[in-house]
Protein backbone atom coordinates (compact mmCIF):
# COMPACT_ATOMS: atom_id res chain seq x y z
CA UNK A 1 0.00 0.00 0.00
CA UNK A 2 1.05 3.79 -0.27
CA UNK A 3 2.46 5.61 1.69
CA UNK A 4 0.25 8.02 1.46
CA UNK A 5 -2.46 6.08 1.79
CA UNK A 6 -1.81 4.30 5.21
CA UNK A 7 -0.92 8.11 6.55
CA UNK A 8 -4.60 9.13 5.49
CA UNK A 9 -6.24 6.30 6.77
CA UNK A 10 -4.57 6.22 10.41
CA UNK A 11 -5.23 9.95 10.24
CA UNK A 12 -8.90 9.09 9.48
CA UNK A 13 -8.72 6.73 12.68
CA UNK A 14 -7.75 8.72 14.89
CA UNK A 15 -9.62 11.64 14.16
CA UNK A 16 -12.60 11.68 16.53
CA UNK A 17 -15.71 14.10 15.85
CA UNK A 18 -14.28 17.18 16.98
CA UNK A 19 -15.48 20.99 17.13
CA UNK A 20 -13.25 22.19 13.87
CA UNK A 21 -11.00 25.42 14.97
CA UNK A 22 -12.46 27.20 11.35
CA UNK A 23 -11.45 31.22 12.90
CA UNK A 24 -10.00 31.01 16.31
CA UNK A 25 -13.34 32.60 17.71
CA UNK A 26 -14.50 30.15 20.20
CA UNK A 27 -18.49 31.24 19.18
CA UNK A 28 -17.96 31.41 15.47
CA UNK A 29 -16.35 28.16 15.16
CA UNK A 30 -19.33 27.09 17.39
CA UNK A 31 -21.48 28.15 15.54
CA UNK A 32 -20.71 26.27 12.20
CA UNK A 33 -19.50 23.27 14.43
CA UNK A 34 -23.08 22.60 15.36
CA UNK A 35 -24.66 20.40 12.37
CA UNK A 36 -27.19 19.48 14.57
CA UNK A 37 -29.02 22.48 15.80
CA UNK A 38 -27.59 25.12 13.11
CA UNK A 39 -26.82 22.90 10.66
CA UNK A 40 -27.47 25.53 7.40
CA UNK A 41 -24.66 27.53 9.32
CA UNK A 42 -22.13 24.82 8.07
CA UNK A 43 -23.74 24.50 4.89
CA UNK A 44 -23.43 28.52 4.33
CA UNK A 45 -19.95 28.38 5.57
CA UNK A 46 -18.40 25.85 3.09
CA UNK A 47 -20.26 28.11 0.08
CA UNK A 48 -18.50 31.08 0.88
CA UNK A 49 -15.47 29.22 1.21
CA UNK A 50 -14.24 30.83 -2.77
CA UNK A 51 -11.27 33.00 -3.57
CA UNK A 52 -10.75 33.95 0.27
CA UNK A 53 -8.70 32.75 3.09
CA UNK A 54 -10.71 29.97 4.55
CA UNK A 55 -10.74 31.36 8.09
CA UNK A 56 -12.50 34.86 6.58
CA UNK A 57 -15.15 32.44 4.34
CA UNK A 58 -15.95 30.19 7.63
CA UNK A 59 -16.74 33.04 9.64
CA UNK A 60 -19.11 34.81 7.21
CA UNK A 61 -22.57 33.27 8.66
CA UNK A 62 -21.40 34.05 12.25
CA UNK A 63 -21.08 37.89 11.06
CA UNK A 64 -24.39 37.73 9.22
CA UNK A 65 -26.64 36.41 12.31
CA UNK A 66 -24.99 38.79 14.49
CA UNK A 67 -25.67 41.47 12.24
CA UNK A 68 -29.61 40.49 12.04
CA UNK A 69 -29.77 39.54 15.19
CA UNK A 70 -30.62 35.86 14.79
CA UNK A 71 -29.41 32.42 14.01
CA UNK A 72 -32.20 31.03 12.76
CA UNK A 73 -32.45 29.85 9.37
CA UNK A 74 -36.06 31.06 9.51
CA UNK A 75 -35.16 34.43 10.55
CA UNK A 76 -32.43 34.37 7.24
CA UNK A 77 -34.64 33.66 5.26
CA UNK A 78 -37.05 36.29 5.74
CA UNK A 79 -34.28 39.16 4.40
CA UNK A 80 -34.11 40.23 1.02
CA UNK A 81 -31.46 39.57 -1.66
CA UNK A 82 -30.74 43.39 -1.41
CA UNK A 83 -30.70 43.60 2.27
CA UNK A 84 -27.62 41.14 1.66
CA UNK A 85 -25.75 42.74 -1.08
CA UNK A 86 -25.70 45.47 2.44
CA UNK A 87 -24.86 43.29 4.95
CA UNK A 88 -21.92 42.17 2.55
CA UNK A 89 -20.67 45.06 1.57
CA UNK A 90 -21.06 46.89 5.00
CA UNK A 91 -19.34 44.59 6.53
CA UNK A 92 -16.89 43.40 3.94
CA UNK A 93 -16.90 40.06 4.31
CA UNK A 94 -15.83 38.83 1.25
CA UNK A 95 -13.64 40.22 -1.80
CA UNK A 96 -16.75 39.78 -4.24
CA UNK A 97 -19.62 41.36 -1.88
CA UNK A 98 -22.08 41.33 -4.03
CA UNK A 99 -21.84 37.69 -5.90
CA UNK A 100 -21.30 36.09 -2.72
CA UNK A 101 -24.88 38.02 -1.09
CA UNK A 102 -26.39 36.50 -3.93
CA UNK A 103 -25.56 33.12 -3.12
CA UNK A 104 -26.03 33.52 0.46
CA UNK A 105 -29.66 33.60 -0.20
CA UNK A 106 -30.40 31.61 -2.88
CA UNK A 107 -28.74 29.00 -0.60
CA UNK A 108 -30.90 30.46 2.60
CA UNK A 109 -33.93 30.16 0.27
CA UNK A 110 -33.09 26.55 -0.94
CA UNK A 111 -32.55 25.23 2.49
CA UNK A 112 -35.84 26.95 3.20
CA UNK A 113 -38.04 24.96 -0.09
CA UNK A 114 -35.89 22.16 -0.60
CA UNK A 115 -35.21 20.86 2.69
CA UNK A 116 -37.68 22.39 5.22
CA UNK A 117 -35.38 24.72 7.51
CA UNK A 118 -33.70 21.90 8.36
CA UNK A 119 -30.09 21.43 6.08
CA UNK A 120 -29.05 18.51 7.91
CA UNK A 121 -31.47 16.57 5.24
CA UNK A 122 -28.38 16.62 2.66
CA UNK A 123 -26.86 14.23 4.66
CA UNK A 124 -28.67 12.89 7.12
CA UNK A 125 -30.34 9.06 7.12
CA UNK A 126 -26.95 7.45 6.05
CA UNK A 127 -26.58 8.80 2.05
CA UNK A 128 -24.23 7.21 -0.40
CA UNK A 129 -21.53 9.95 -0.99
CA UNK A 130 -22.89 11.06 -4.44
CA UNK A 131 -26.18 11.69 -2.78
CA UNK A 132 -24.14 14.19 -0.53
CA UNK A 133 -21.96 15.71 -2.93
CA UNK A 134 -25.20 15.68 -5.89
CA UNK A 135 -26.99 17.91 -2.86
CA UNK A 136 -24.42 20.10 -2.22
CA UNK A 137 -23.63 20.63 -6.32
CA UNK A 138 -27.21 21.76 -6.89
CA UNK A 139 -26.85 25.25 -4.62
CA UNK A 140 -25.87 27.79 -6.59
CA UNK A 141 -22.09 28.59 -6.67
CA UNK A 142 -21.03 25.10 -5.18
CA UNK A 143 -18.47 23.52 -8.24
CA UNK A 144 -17.42 19.54 -7.95
CA UNK A 145 -14.35 21.62 -5.60
CA UNK A 146 -16.39 22.66 -2.64
CA UNK A 147 -19.43 19.89 -2.93
CA UNK A 148 -16.53 17.36 -2.43
CA UNK A 149 -14.27 19.44 0.15
CA UNK A 150 -18.15 20.17 2.35
CA UNK A 151 -18.89 15.88 2.01
CA UNK A 152 -15.09 15.55 2.73
CA UNK A 153 -15.82 17.27 5.70
CA UNK A 154 -18.55 15.95 7.23
CA UNK A 155 -16.88 12.39 6.96
CA UNK A 156 -13.70 12.87 8.46
CA UNK A 157 -13.94 15.48 11.06
CA UNK A 158 -17.73 15.33 12.24
CA UNK A 159 -18.21 11.82 11.18
CA UNK A 160 -21.22 11.99 9.78
CA UNK A 161 -22.09 8.15 8.68
CA UNK A 162 -22.56 7.53 4.76
CA UNK A 163 -23.21 4.42 3.30
CA UNK A 164 -20.02 4.50 1.08
CA UNK A 165 -17.32 6.70 0.59
CA UNK A 166 -16.52 6.53 -3.21
CA UNK A 167 -17.38 9.73 -4.25
CA UNK A 168 -15.76 12.01 -2.15
CA UNK A 169 -12.72 12.76 -4.34
CA UNK A 170 -9.71 14.98 -3.43
CA UNK A 171 -10.01 18.51 -3.31
CA UNK A 172 -7.14 19.75 -5.38
CA UNK A 173 -6.36 23.07 -3.74
CA UNK A 174 -2.25 24.36 -3.91
CA UNK A 175 -1.03 21.88 -1.13
CA UNK A 176 -2.48 19.28 -2.77
CA UNK A 177 -1.46 19.72 -5.73
CA UNK A 178 1.68 20.53 -5.11
CA UNK A 179 2.12 17.62 -3.16
CA UNK A 180 0.78 14.89 -5.63
CA UNK A 181 2.50 16.70 -8.64
CA UNK A 182 6.04 16.22 -7.13
CA UNK A 183 5.03 12.90 -5.29
CA UNK A 184 3.36 10.92 -8.52
CA UNK A 185 5.32 13.62 -10.95
CA UNK A 186 2.14 15.43 -12.28
CA UNK A 187 1.48 18.38 -13.73
CA UNK A 188 0.39 20.48 -10.23
CA UNK A 189 -2.53 22.15 -12.66
CA UNK A 190 -3.66 18.96 -14.37
CA UNK A 191 -6.36 19.01 -11.99
CA UNK A 192 -8.00 16.13 -13.50
CA UNK A 193 -4.73 13.78 -13.43
CA UNK A 194 -4.45 14.35 -9.62
CA UNK A 195 -8.25 13.56 -8.93
CA UNK A 196 -7.88 10.60 -10.98
CA UNK A 197 -4.91 9.35 -9.56
CA UNK A 198 -6.17 9.55 -6.31
CA UNK A 199 -8.93 7.18 -6.83
CA UNK A 200 -6.51 4.76 -8.35
CA UNK A 201 -4.60 5.41 -4.93
CA UNK A 202 -7.65 4.52 -2.52
CA UNK A 203 -10.83 4.01 -4.78
CA UNK A 204 -13.01 3.41 -1.65
CA UNK A 205 -12.99 6.71 -0.50
CA UNK A 206 -10.41 9.04 -2.81
CA UNK A 207 -10.61 11.97 -0.78
CA UNK A 208 -9.42 9.98 2.23
CA UNK A 209 -5.65 11.49 1.24
CA UNK A 210 -6.59 14.97 1.27
CA UNK A 211 -5.94 16.16 4.26
CA UNK A 212 -2.69 13.98 4.23
CA UNK A 213 -1.89 15.98 1.28
CA UNK A 214 -2.22 19.59 2.77
CA UNK A 215 -0.37 18.60 5.90
CA UNK A 216 2.83 17.21 4.30
CA UNK A 217 2.53 20.24 1.46
CA UNK A 218 2.66 22.88 4.86
CA UNK A 219 4.73 21.40 6.82
CA UNK A 220 7.08 19.47 4.15
CA UNK A 221 6.78 20.12 0.48
CA UNK A 222 6.89 23.99 0.43
CA UNK A 223 6.58 25.87 -2.66
CA UNK A 224 10.74 26.60 -2.37
CA UNK A 225 13.20 24.84 -0.33
CA UNK A 226 11.34 21.71 0.38
CA UNK A 227 12.18 19.61 3.39
CA UNK A 228 12.83 16.77 1.56
CA UNK A 229 15.22 14.82 4.13
CA UNK A 230 12.42 14.52 6.76
CA UNK A 231 9.65 13.99 5.02
CA UNK A 232 7.37 11.40 5.32
CA UNK A 233 7.02 10.05 1.62
CA UNK A 234 10.52 10.56 0.83
CA UNK A 235 10.60 7.20 0.01
CA UNK A 236 8.15 7.04 -2.66
CA UNK A 237 8.52 10.68 -4.24
CA UNK A 238 9.42 10.68 -7.68
CA UNK A 239 10.99 14.24 -6.99
CA UNK A 240 12.64 14.08 -4.33
CA UNK A 241 16.64 13.76 -5.79
CA UNK A 242 15.37 17.15 -8.52
CA UNK A 243 16.52 20.44 -7.52
CA UNK A 244 14.50 22.45 -4.73
CA UNK A 245 13.36 24.86 -7.06
CA UNK A 246 11.24 22.75 -8.98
Amino acid sequence: MQKLVELAKKRFEERKSQQINYTGIRESDAFVNDIEKHPHAYVLACLMNRQVQYERAEKIPYDVCQEIGSQKISDLANLSEKEYIDIFEKKRLHRFNETMAKIFHKAVLRIRDEYENDASKIWSGNPSSSSVVYRFLQFNGSGIKISTMAANILARDLKVPLSDYYSIDISPDVHVRRVMGRLYQIDKNATDLIIYKARELNPDYPGIIDLSCWEIGRDFCKPTNPNCKDCIVRDECKSKDETNSK
